[in-house]
C-alpha cells in the first residue's frame, strides 16, 4: 500500500480502509481498539451485553489514547420467546446444565433491552466519533441526538431492502454484513436468516440501492477479500474473526484453543461443516464453530432473543471456566482459518497489503 485510501474514514484521521469489528462478549477490548487505531484502522468497542457504567469506562480508556474509534450497540428488536417453546428447550438442554450443577427448571424468559437508554445517555454525555447499531434501527430521535453531539451514525444491514430502511431512518453509513460473518447476524428479520450471498455481490446490490458510504463485513480475513470488497463499492472492510487470536483480543483461553484446533487439518478430511449458523445459544441466528452443542440443539432451538441468551449463559460460563469447548458459543466467520496469533497491528497491516 503506497498511501492513504480515500474513504469516509479519512476525515476521522483513519488512513487505512479497515475497521476492527465490534465483537461482544469478550474478544473486543479497549486495548484491541487502541491497537487498531494506532495501526491506521478504525476500532470499534462492542457495547453489547455491557452495563452503561462499564461501557463508559471503556470509552474513557480509549479516549485517553487519542485514537479515533467507534461504538456499536444492540438496538432493540426483540424476538419474544414463546413460553411453551422456551420451557421445552430448557428441558432439552438440562442435561448439559447438569454437568455444571445448573438448574434450569425454574427459568422463565428474560426479555430485556440490554440497557439501551442508559447506553445512549452515556454516548450523549461522552460523544465518540462513530456509533453503529445492530439488530434494530433506532428511532430518528436517537440518530438526530447523536448527530447533534457530532457523532456519525451507522446501521448494520444484510440486504438492499434493509439498506433502504436504514437510509430512510437517517443514518450516515451502512455496515453491510454477509452471511459469511461470524457472530450474530445483524438481520432485521431474524426469523428469516440472511441468504448466503457472496459479500462482493451483496455490496454491489446495496450500492445500487443507496449512495450512503458502505463498510463491508463477512469473511474478511485475507488481503484479497479486502481488495474485493473495496472493488465492489465498499469504502472500508471490516475484520472481526481475523482478529480473534490477536494479542490484544480478550478471546478466552477455551475459545483460542478451539480456533487453533479447528485450523488443524483433519486426518480423514473435514468431518462436517467447520462453521454453522445456529440459534442454539441465543435464540437468534449466529455463525460459529460447530461443536457438540450446535450439533445437538440447532435443529430444536426456538427463536427467542434475548431469552435464550440468558437461559444458556450460565452453562456457557461454567463450560468456559472448565475449558469445555463443546458447550460454549465459539463465534467465527468462514475465514477463521486465517486468524493468527499476532499483534493486531501486524494482522491489519497484512490485510491492507493488497491495496
Amino acid at each position: 500500500m503506497t498511501g492513504p485510501v480515500n474513504s469516509p474514514l479519512t476525515g476521522l484521521g483513519v488512513p487505512l480502509p479497515l475497521v476492527a469489528a465490534p465483537m461482544a462478549g469478550g474478544p473486543t477490548t479497549p486495548a484491541l481498539v487502541i491497537a487498531a487505531g494506532r495501526a491506521g484502522a478504525l476500532g470499534f468497542l462492542a457495547g453489547g451485553y455491557l452495563a452503561p457504567d462499564v461501557l463508559a469506562g471503556r470509552i474513557a480508556a480509549v479516549q485517553e489514547s487519542g485514537v479515533p474509534f467507534g461504538v456499536n450497540l444492540f438496538a432493540p428488536n426483540p424476538v419474544p420467546a414463546v413460553p411453551a417453546e422456551f420451557r421445552r428447550y430448557a428441558s432439552a438442554i438440562q442435561g448439559e446444565a447438569d454437568r455444571y450443577g445448573v438448574d434450569l427448571s425454574g427459568a422463565s424468559p428474560v426479555e430485556d433491552d440490554d440497557h439501551w437508554r442508559g447506553k445512549i445517555d452515556v454516548l450523549l454525555a461522552s460523544p465518540v466519533p462513530v456509533v453503529t447499531f445492530t439488530f434494530g434501527i433506532p428511532g430518528r430521535d436517537v440518530i438526530e441526538a447523536l448527530r447533534g453531539v457530532g457523532t456519525i451514525t451507522g446501521q448494520t444491514v444484510t440486504s438492499p431492502a434493509e439498506a433502504r430502511q436504514a437510509a430512510d431512518a437517517g443514518v450516515d453509513l451502512l455496515a453491510v454484513q454477509s452471511a459469511q460473518a461470524g457472530g450474530h447476524s445483524g438481520t432485521l428479520t431474524p426469523a428469516r436468516p440472511a441468504p448466503a450471498v457472496p459479500l462482493p455481490e451483496l455490496i454491489a446490490g446495496v450500492r445500487a440501492a443507496t449512495d450512503l458510504p458502505l463498510l463491508a463485513a463477512g469473511g474478511i480475513a485475507t488481503p484479497g477479500a479486502v481488495a474485493a470488497a473495496l472493488r465492489a463499492g465498499a469504502s472500508a472492510a471490516v475484520a472481526g474473526t481475523a482478529l480473534l487470536l490477536a494479542d490484544e483480543a480478550g478471546t478466552s483461553a477455551v475459545y483460542r484453543a478451539a480456533l487453533a484446533a479447528a485450523q488443524e487439518p483433519h486426518p480423514a478430511g473435514p468431518p462436517g461443516p467447520a462453521t454453522v449458523v445456529t440459534r442454539a445459544f441465543t435464540g437468534r441466528p449466529a455463525r460459529g464453530l460447530a461443536n457438540l452443542f450446535t450439533a445437538r440443539y440447532s435443529a430444536v432451538a426456538p427463536s427467542g432473543y434475548p431469552a435464550l441468551h440468558h437461559l444458556t449463559r450460565p452453562i456457557r460460563a461454567a463450560a468456559a471456566a472448565a475449558g469445555d469447548p463443546n458447550r460454549v458459543n465459539l463465534w467465527a466467520g468462514t475465514g477463521f482459518a486465517h486468524a493468527t496469533a499476532q499483534p493486531a497491528a501486524q494482522i491489519l497491516t497484512a490485510l491492507a497489503s493488497g491495496l
